[in-house]
């Protein structure tokens, strides 16, 4: 498959309507794989020729919409310095903007060796236990809409849940009940009008991982307090179960809401990632770049915790 050089920025997969051009930041990797799935999971790994200031980027002129995609990073694998690297375990694209799948909770995904330690590293293939990035469509009819800029004095704000809202309500159709599609229902646009609310607070709608103790248990993650993809709609509250039609779908709620007079916030949750500490899995961050991604102790092992939710995520890039 043919690669180009392509740009180092914007960061993620982006598809220009010709082809995708994709970038990842990572100051530590010495090699970066794109590794590109096939319907049936099979998979392609092409090597991101080039770098422009830590960004390693190629551009693909075949690739269209709906390609999945990860990938692998090769480079120090040393956790007294912080260094995490590990090719073995594919990695989801901080910047996708629409991921597919959920996480099989197996030893795989995590970077090292139960029986040996956190500092033992595992050269299992995490793979089949993987989500998959997305390349999104675009491209979206934004005629019409407008930023509302509601002053804050006459703001009133209602905070709900993306599935909480619609999952038991009569009058939203039962196949479109705790999605995006029957937040933007007519009942429930009109029910918001006649509170006077003119901006609802979204709890996280942004791509996240149901954690082990609870699928072990036959539960969910309700609430979504446990971030994977900070630019990506999470995929089960799509009505449209097509890959990646929640991205179109997130911004046709948007709109519907802007034009009825109501703003859209969004509750983020930019403190900590689904990863937890070195004992965590790795699926995304701590493999790319984790000494830059996760604020460390002293000792560069172990990751600083102020919330009690295993790390401290320090910035994004």
């Amino acid at each position: 498959m043919k690669v180009l050089p392509g740009q180092p920025y914007p960061l993620g997969a982006v598809f220009d309507g010709s082809g995708t051009n994709f970038s990842l930041f990572s100051e530590v990797a010495e090699r970066v794989e794109l590794c590109l799935f096939d319907e049936e999971g099979r998979e392609t790994r092409i090597d991101l020729p080039e770098v422009t200031a830590y960004c390693w980027h190629g551009y693909l002129p075949t690739v269209e919409p709906g390609q999945r995609y990860g990938y692998r990073v090769h480079g120090p694998w040393d956790p007294a310095k912080g260094q995490r690297c590990n090719p073995a375990k594919l990695l989801l694209d901080p910047y996708a903007k629409a991921i597919e799948g959920e996480v099989i909770w197996d030893e795989a995904v995590f970077p090292y060796r139960f029986k040996r330690g956190a500092d033992a590293r595992s050269d299992t293939d995490s793979a089949p236990c993987m989500p998959r990035g997305l390349v999104h469509q675009p491209f979206f009819d934004w005629s019409g809409d407008r930023n509302l800029q509601i002053p804050w004095h006459e703001t009133v704000i209602y905070e709900t849940h993306v599935k909480g809202i619609t999952a038991t309500h009569p009058d939203i159709p039962p196949a479109l009940r705790g999605t995006y599609a029957g937040l933007m229902q007519p009942s429930i646009v009109e029910h918001l009008k006649d509170l006077g609310v003119t901006a609802i607070e979204l709890m996280p709608v942004h791509a996240f991982i149901h954690d082990k103790h609870l699928v072990d248990q036959g539960l969910r993650n309700y609430w979504g307090y446990n971030s994977i993809g900070y630019f990506a709609p999470h995929g089960v509250y799509a009505a449209d179960s097509r890959p990646g039609a929640a991205v179109g779908e997130f911004k046709q709620m948007v709109k519907t809401l802007h034009q009825a007079g109501i703003e859209v916030i969004l509750d983020v949750v930019y403190n900590h990632t689904a990863e937890g500490n070195h004992f965590g899995p790795m699926f995304c961050f701590k493999g790319i770049d984790n000494a830059y991604y996760y604020r460390l102790t002293e000792d560069r092992r172990f990751y600083m915790d102020y919330t009690g939710t295993g790390n401290r995520l320090t910035r994004m890039r």
